[in-house]
């Protein structure tokens, strides 16, 4: 089983090897914005070889580059066109629809990049020498460095695992220069009985996450700080907006940069403390593609206050930043993690299989099925039957051999067929609860 993780180095240069560093990375942001309007001039293209054709020999001769670093800019630059359309076309669909009114509008000039950031290719931009520092292609050749990082990951490095791109990052509030690594580490493939314990996940925004394993045990995180600290974020952000000045204008880039890695920083310590406290287990996840599209409604021109409240919280709501983080700890933590579908998790009674919105008075937090009276939190409930679910997952990857680790929402008959399945799990050891 390959994981791939990010080791995060810092290097230790001197002035001249800063100044080289700066060149290089000024030169490949310069090339960058070049590359884009050459193919902004192309009707917008996403195509590398048209791209290529157009801006290869300028960003040689024009820029300084490598043959390698000129062939990243181009691919680099036909991704992000290629991104901006396929976010024209979600804005169309959601247009027809209604969901909004707004018209997309970042294809209406070419793209802009201000970050001093390059990446680099194994081997050919970047290199490990033996005696435990990088090499790194500049404008003026190669420049050998030292570097620190996380001493597992500098273990790792050492013990020679395969190396994937890196990418060249500058902080400015240090004046420093980072190399981001990719490591492909090769681990044990899982197997069903290397994992005793089930634990499911439902994420929210009143909880970041209630996890309920296989025993009962539970574990709650509220998340009322978090979104008090966000709505300090968004209040300071609205009073610089106003202002309008340069300095003003400062302050908000170091905000968001600020805002961005505190959210960063609080799912990090989320995934780190379901692991914790779950050690060695398979963690079930709601499968929330397009979650957001799925469930808000059309836009209305007079929303109150409220409402706009509550929709700016839904869009900061970053459980797919978690979901990820998990997912990637688990391997490296002897666990792993999987999908399951998120239809009616906390409308479905675990005890008696009733499913209802009128489980949910109110569309509270209380859960109260009609049929059986069993109550609780409703968002337990849908850890528990996230839970059952992954335990279906479970067995079915021991009688199969196959594991599924996302399920197959593209196919509406088999989700239809996997929902039917999954009316009847029980939580309850009774053969008839109803009774």
């Amino acid at each position: 089983m390959r994981v791939t993780i990010s080791a995060k180095l810092k290097l230790r240069h001197t002035p001249e090897q800063k100044a080289m560093l700066d060149a290089v990375s000024l030169a490949y942001r310069d090339a960058l914005n070049f590359a884009s309007k050459e193919a902004f001039k192309l009707d917008k293209t996403s195509s590398a070889p048209k791209i290529h054709k157009a801006a290869y020999e300028t960003l040689r001769e024009r820029f300084g580059l490598g043959a390698q670093l000129a062939c990243t800019v181009e691919r680099q630059v036909a991704a992000t066109y290629k991104a901006q359309w396929t976010k024209l076309k979600q804005n169309l669909s959601a247009r027809e629809k209604g969901f909004t009114k707004r018209r997309y509008k970042g294809l209406d000039s070419a793209p802009k990049f201000v970050s001093r950031t390059l990446e680099y290719q194994y081997g050919r931009d970047y290199s490990w020498k033996k005696d435990g520092r990088v090499s790194i292609s500049t404008l003026r050749g190669r420049t050998v460095l030292e570097f620190d990082g996380y001493q597992k990951h500098l273990d790792a490095i050492a013990a020679g695992c395969e190396m994937g791109a890196a990418k060249l990052y500058y902080q400015k509030s240090k004046k420093q220069y980072y190399l981001i690594v990719a490591l492909n580490l090769e681990l044990p493939d899982p197997r069903p009985t290397d994992h005793k314990n089930v634990v499911g996940v439902d994420v929210g925004q009143r909880y970041h996450f209630v996890a309920t394993d296989q025993d009962g045990r539970s574990l709650f995180e509220k998340g009322a700080a978090t979104r008090q600290r966000k709505d300090q974020f968004t209040r300071t952000r609205k009073s610089l907006q106003r202002k309008g000045t340069r300095s003003a204008t400062r302050r908000l880039v170091a905000l968001s940069s600020r805002e961005r890695r505190f959210v960063a920083d609080r799912n990090h310590v989320l995934s780190q403390m379901l692991l914790t406290r779950f050690p060695g287990s398979i963690f079930g996840l709601e499968d929330l593609t397009n979650i957001r599209e799925r469930t808000e409604g059309r836009r209305s021109p007079k929303a109150s206050k409220k409402a706009k409240r509550a929709k700016r919280h839904r869009s900061q709501w970053s459980f797919a930043e978690l979901q990820t983080m998990l997912a990637y700890k688990a391997p490296l933590h002897v666990a792993l993690a999987v999908r399951v579908d998120a239809n009616y998790t906390s409308q479905c009674c675990p005890r008696c299989g009733h499913c209802s919105k009128a489980n949910r008075p109110n569309a509270g937090l209380e859960f109260v099925c009609e049929v059986c009276g069993d109550q609780g939190h409703a968002d337990r409930v849908a850890s528990v039957n996230i839970g059952l679910r992954t335990m279906l997952v479970r067995q079915d990857w021991m009688s199969t051999g196959a594991l599924s680790m996302r399920p197959d929402v593209s196919d509406n008959e088999a989700k239809a067929a996997r929902l039917s399945r999954y009316t009847e799990l029980r939580w309850s050891p009774d053969a008839n609860p109803r009774l």
